[in-house]
């Protein structure tokens, strides 16, 4: 009798063990997840880890280089272990890869969303991917180097009062011992900041005029891209570094930042826990920029990460992908790191944030302000795009004439309309 039950207890825990292989998937099952944030990549492979220890499930997570995900994307779904979770930025995206998307409509991952506002849908309602977070930028301040000018973070409600308080500062950098704007590099490491997120503010305000791009519009006007100049030049001729040293780049603005080498930094959310950790009570302000009304600006806010399962996987890697993304926004430590990270996970049963940035923004829209959304990520062939501007500024920031920002204007505008055709298979006239 006492052998039955040593059996009888040997055959309930294998049935525990199979049902736990059950729901947290088996060793033969495989996440492959080709991650767009490489500031992510340290966090991802410690959970990927975290993970496989805990189920016995195989987490795979490449990051590719900056301004190569879209490339390495493509390639990597023609191979024969495309990723099972793979990053979808924008409309264009669903576009693009609709066919290989899960429908997420109505699946597990899909009911821990705490809001529908961001998601990505196809024209006939399948849900392609959902955001797994949300952040917002502009410029950061250092409230303490505002003050010592006798001013507060308060007193920056439009382009004027911001430029004001930045030449002061930069004529006085000798004697206050930092200046205005942390270096806006433009090599490949730090240029994003300029030609994607200081740029939304020229798709934005167009946007805005026209009603909320479903897709890439096929042209621009450039109507506000006299704005986008104000800001621009602010941030190049009132910076650490002069503005014909900036195309090499190699400046690390984050770095000058938290050594408060100067007062103001382009950034997001997903920097606040470095910044807060040396400068307590740093904030946000909007990108001013000249235009009327602008008083009323909050920060950009929206996302270029959205989660896509490969509905070529199987059907095993798909449970298991959804069961690695379940535990990544329900888990407690899980969820934790990465809302440390990120600053905010869409999700009910995420670790609540504590991002100071955030923060910033959730006052401005109690305030009444307008949200500026990333009307960036409709940028059509992006790399392209961004590496033609990048050409068009540095000459400009060598020369600062009228004629080296007329090539800007074709770079912004002009080369939108044939980056667009040349992403939708049509010829320029």
């Amino acid at each position: 009798m006492k052998t039955k039950r040593i059996l009888a207890l040997i055959l309930s825990v294998v049935m525990i063990l199979s049902l736990a292989a059950c729901d947290f998937g088996g060793a033969d099952d495989t996440v492959y997840w080709l991650n767009f944030k490489p500031e992510l990549a340290d966090t991802l492979q410690e959970l990927g880890q975290l993970y496989h220890d805990k189920t016995g499930v195989n987490v795979r997570i490449e990051t590719p280089e900056v301004g190569e995900y879209r490339r390495v994307l493509r390639e990597e779904m023609k191979s024969e272990d495309p990723p099972t979770l793979f990053i979808i930025n924008d409309q264009d995206g669903v576009n693009e890869w609709r066919e290989s998307a899960l429908d997420l409509n109505d699946t597990a991952i899909f009911k821990e969303l705490n809001t529908s506002t961001y998601n990505l849908s196809d024209e006939d309602g399948k849900v392609v991917a959902i955001p797994y977070c949300l952040e917002c930028y502009g410029i950061a301040v250092n409230p303490d180097l505002i003050e010592n000018l006798g001013y507060t973070v308060d007193s920056i409600k439009d382009f004027d009062t911001l430029k004001m308080l930045a030449e002061v500062i930069h004529a006085n950098e000798f004697w206050l011992g930092y200046d205005a704007f942390c270096s806006p590099d433009l090599d490949a490491a730090n240029s994003w900041r300029i030609t994607g997120h200081l740029a939304n503010l020229e798709y934005f305000y167009e946007e805005r005029d026209s009603g909320t791009w479903q897709e890439s519009p096929a042209s621009l006007t450039g109507k506000y891209l006299p704005n986008f100049k104000n800001l621009y030049d602010l941030c190049i001729n009132n910076s650490v570094s002069a503005p014909e040293e900036l195309a090499t780049g190699g400046h690390d603005p984050l770095n000058q930042f938290l050594s408060k080498k100067a007062a103001f930094y382009l950034t997001g959310s997903w920097d606040y826990a470095k910044l807060s950790a040396e400068i307590p009570n740093v904030t946000m302000i909007p990108y001013y920029c000249g235009v009327k009304g602008e008083d009323k600006a909050a920060l950009n806010s929206g996302s270029e990460n959205f989660w896509a399962i490969n509905v070529n996987a199987s059907e095993n890697d798909q449970k298991a992908t959804m069961a690695f993304m379940q535990w990544l926004v329900t888990d407690e430590e899980a969820s934790g790191k990465l809302v440390e990270q990120l600053g905010n996970l869409p999700y009910k049963n995420a670790a609540k944030a504590d991002n100071g940035f955030l923060a910033a923004q959730n006052q401005y829209i109690k305030d009444g302000c307008y949200i500026m959304d990333w009307a960036t990520n409709h940028q059509p062939n992006e790399a392209e795009y961004r590496a033609d501007l990048v050409t068009a500024l540095t000459a400009y920031n060598a020369d600062q004439s009228e004629e080296n920002w007329d090539k800007v204007k074709t770079a912004f505008v002009d080369g939108w309309a044939k980056q667009y055709a040349a992403a939708n298979n049509n010829s320029i006239e």
